[in-house]
Formats: structure tokens, C-alpha cells, sequence
């Protein structure tokens, strides 16, 4: 085996391995199943997957050639574009992850971090919470305004959030039941659902920026059950 063949081949294991310990975090930590289809993030991350594997060991591969005097400066500039790739890619992927799911009157919406500008965000993985419309008409009338002429909804204000236990009422009104989901999903498959959702009585729609989906929730308890990808309403 050439050395040309060796290179590439090592470069090409690292590159998987980096591949895989990058995807473990974007898939099992910022965009747990099934967010990362209500995000669009899985095209982006094939699109840096097919980057990073297979164009940085490929002009590895076409650079290579022993005994060449720029041999180390080709390869290593080589190495520097891939690594510039896979970050810009990371760390876009890091910016639109999801922070937050919030009940907002009566869906869920889905934060993500470059929604809000606070930095205080979660780094392990989106979190519930809530809206609480305020009693006073002044504030209120100032959350309308800031929304409709500032383009900042009360979803995208972290510091009024409320924990999900606070609106566990508006939860249990306005939650549907899980036969509703049959209008606007033909093809699902009930009995499964409610198999692998047991704990669940009812639903509440999610509304994403590239897919809405639903969330189960048990509204007896006031709690979330799990979040499956089905259409909330006819789209």
C-alpha cells in the first residue's frame, strides 16, 4: 500500500470519527428526534457531512506526492480548509438549534437560539416553558406593540417565561383530543400511537420553522409526554 493511499485512508477514518462524534451531538443533544426534521437542520448537516468527509480526504488524496517540497504546507492547508468548512457548518447548526418550547395560548412554540438575543440559553437540549399573558391592559397593550411594530414576540423574551406548571389550566381547556389527529394525518396508525404514548390523553400542535408537528401531552398532570411528526392541521 502507498503512502498516498495510507494518508488518505487515515484521513479519511478521522474525518468519520470527527463525522460521528459531531452528529452524536447535533442529532442526540440540540435536535433530539424528531426536531431535527421541524428545523430542516438534517439537510444542512449531510450537506457539511458530504463536505467534511469526502472533499477534504479527496484533495488530500489528489495533493499527496511523496517527495514533493511543499508536500507538509499543501497538506496542512488542506486540512485548514476542511476544518473551516466543518466549524462554519457547526456552528450554524449550533445557532439554530432549538432552546426552548413554549405554550403560547394554545400551541407550543419552537425557540431556537438565534430567535432570542439572550445568551442565558440551553446547551443540553431544548426546554419547556411558558407564556403568561399579562392582567395589565398597559403591558399588554405594550407586548401587541413590540410585537407587531419591533417584530419581538413574548415567545422570544426568555424573562417572561413561566414554568409549564403555571398554565397547567389553559393546558387542560384547550388540549384536543388525540382522535383529532385523524383529520389531518390519513395514514396514522392510532392504536400504535396510543401504544407507544400511553400516559398521553390529548394534543397540542407545535409550530416550527420548517415543520409543524404535535406534542402529547397529559393534560390531567399538565405535562408533556413527547412530541411525534405528525401535522397539527391541513397544510
Amino acid at each position: 500500500m502507498t503512502n498516498k493511499f495510507k494518508f488518505f485512508l487515515s484521513h479519511l477514518a478521522l474525518s468519520a470519527i470527527l463525522s460521528l462524534v459531531i452528529m452524536a451531538v447535533v442529532f442526540f443533544v440540540w435536535y433530539p428526534f424528531p426536531l431535527a426534521r421541524a428545523t430542516g437542520v438534517s439537510t444542512i448537516f449531510l450537506m457539511l457531512l458530504a463536505i467534511d468527509m469526502l472533499l477534504g480526504p479527496l484533495l488530500g488524496f489528489f495533493v499527496y506526492k511523496s517527495g514533493k517540497k511543499t508536500l507538509k504546507l499543501d497538506l496542512a492547508v488542506v486540512i485548514v480548509i476542511q476544518l473551516s468548512a466543518m466549524f462554519y457548518g457547526f456552528f450554524n447548526i449550533f445557532e439554530g438549534r432549538p432552546v426552548w418550547i413554549v405554550y403560547n395560548v394554545d400551541r407550543f412554540d419552537l425557540i431556537r437560539a438565534n430567535d432570542i438575543e439572550t445568551k442565558a440559553n440551553n446547551y443540553l437540549g431544548p426546554k419547556y416553558a411558558a407564556i403568561q399573558l399579562s392582567q395589565n391592559n398597559s403591558q399588554r397593550n405594550t407586548d401587541l406593540f413590540n410585537e407587531v411594530i419591533g417584530g419581538v414576540a413574548l415567545t422570544q423574551q426568555p424573562n417572561r417565561y413561566v414554568p409549564l406548571e403555571k398554565v397547567k389550566k389553559d393546558i387542560e381547556f384547550r388540549a384536543r383530543k388525540l382522535s383529532e389527529l385523524k383529520n389531518y394525518n390519513i395514514n396514522v396508525d392510532f392504536n400504535s400511537l396510543t401504544r407507544n404514548y400511553s400516559e398521553a390523553d390529548s394534543w397540542v400542535p407545535l409550530k416550527a420553522n420548517v415543520k409543524n408537528m404535535v406534542v402529547l401531552v397529559n393534560k390531567k398532570q399538565g405535562r408533556v409526554v413527547g412530541i411525534v411528526d405528525l401535522r397539527p392541521w391541513n397544510e
